[in-house]
């Protein structure tokens, strides 16, 4: 079966192997012609990335690089990127890279003709439309890695330093105008980040599938997602060259942003705070706490667990498969089993729940999440004590 196709859900998305080769065309339907590329300093440095710089110029559509972006990015970075966005003359944000420059550069695409502060437009309400939507610049995504699916998605992730939390930021036109995914871009990325950048999507699909609410589209989408995860993540991870198996994760992750408009829950509420606080890699923190936050939930998601367990085929249809499958899939790809592997330790256990139990994806928990349900998960989760075996 040949992975390449032309998708336009939710946006277009140019899918295959060697069609970075069509970045310039993109731009073109985008109506970029100066573009400014946002990455971050490590993509800066690879050839990779030259390449693409040299067929820009060739194309006639030459761009500008800007890479002060960090793991987590910051409203500082978010600045800068604006910033050199006006000085260059720029008229459309190429975002390439992981969710880390995915998010910077759509959020520096909005940011480059508002006039209000930037967490004026968080993701509570209706603040989108204190946007001017004319001010939003256009952006072509090319992610790197599999993981976040910030290419397909409306919003941008940012630490506010003053207050070390998470923001999400969004607007319906922040959705890139093109996405092109091609899985040559993830060959040459490590383990640890196959693994956790992974293990994002999967959490994605998940807590998109258990989120309360009536929402059969997502939930569709959410378990197939989880199902290519199973099969193709341990691939990826094992061998960096398989690209069958690169090309499925990036479906994967694009899936995991697509689904997750349902909602997302207690893996994210704890991480977001875990992430500002620590500078964890986000994925991977996810990963750490998934299976905790499963059992917190266990009450109200087992009949969907069940469900789940027939449709990945596991030799058990029931709930304690589901979470041996994930404990498994944790261990042989190597995700640490506590925080402890984070280097995260208890002594900000008590802040941490109080800034879970606001952060917006908590609302999304099948169980509502209260400061003391909070504690229990991330003292589970510092301790390894997680019950998989009942059923």
């Amino acid at each position: 079966m040949t992975l390449r196709a032309n998708w336009n859900y939710p946006t277009a998305v140019r899918f295959g192997a060697g069609r970075i080769a069509e970045l310039a065309d993109a731009l073109a339907v985008a109506g970029i012609a100066r573009p400014l590329l946002v990455t971050d300093p490590g993509i800066a440095r690879l050839p990779m990335l030259a390449k693409v710089l040299d067929g820009l110029a060739a194309a006639g559509r030459p761009a500008l690089v800007f890479s002060d972006v960090k793991p987590n990015p910051v409203e500082s970075n978010i600045a800068a990127g604006v910033a050199a966005y006006k000085a260059g003359g720029h008229d459309g944000v190429i975002a390439f890279g992981g969710g880390s420059a995915l998010d910077a550069g759509k959020v520096i695409a909005f940011m480059t003709g508002q006039t209000r502060p930037m967490w004026d437009f968080e993701d509570i309400g209706d603040w989108y439309t204190r946007a001017d939507p004319a001010g939003i610049a256009p952006v072509v995504a090319v992610p790197t890695t599999a993981g976040t699916g910030s290419e397909v998605g409306r919003a941008g992730v940012i630490t506010n330093e003053a207050s070390h939390t998470k923001k999400v930021i969004f607007h319906p036109k922040m959705m890139p105008i093109v996405t092109i995914c091609d899985p040559e871009l993830t060959v040459g990325l490590p383990a640890f980040l196959t693994a956790g950048t992974g293990m994002d999507a999967l959490a994605h699909c998940l807590e998109a599938y258990c989120a309360p609410g009536y929402h059969p589209m997502a939930e569709g989408i959410a378990v197939e997602g989880m199902r290519l995860c199973k099969e193709f993540l341990p691939r990826a991870v094992k061998d960096g060259t398989d690209l069958e198996a690169r090309a499925h994760m990036m479906s994967a992750a694009a899936m995991g942003a697509t689904a997750f408009q349902k909602g997302l829950g207690g893996i994210h509420a704890l991480s977001h705070p875990v992430g500002a606080l620590y500078d964890t890699h986000h994925g991977m923190t996810n990963a750490v706490f998934m299976p905790y936050v499963l059992f917190f939930n266990k009450k109200a998601i087992k009949d969907k667990m069940e469900r789940l367990a027939r449709w990945l085929d596991l030799e058990r249809g029931n709930f304690a498969a589901v979470m041996d499958w994930i404990l498994e899939l944790r261990e042989e790809i190597g995700v640490p089993h506590t925080l402890a592997g984070l280097k995260v330790d208890d002594a900000k256990a008590d802040l941490i729940a109080e800034m879970a139990i606001v952060d917006p994806t908590a609302g999304g928990n099948p169980i509502p999440l209260d400061k003391a349900g909070a504690l229990e998960i991330f003292e589970n989760a510092i301790q390894g004590d997680v019950k998989s075996k009942i059923d």
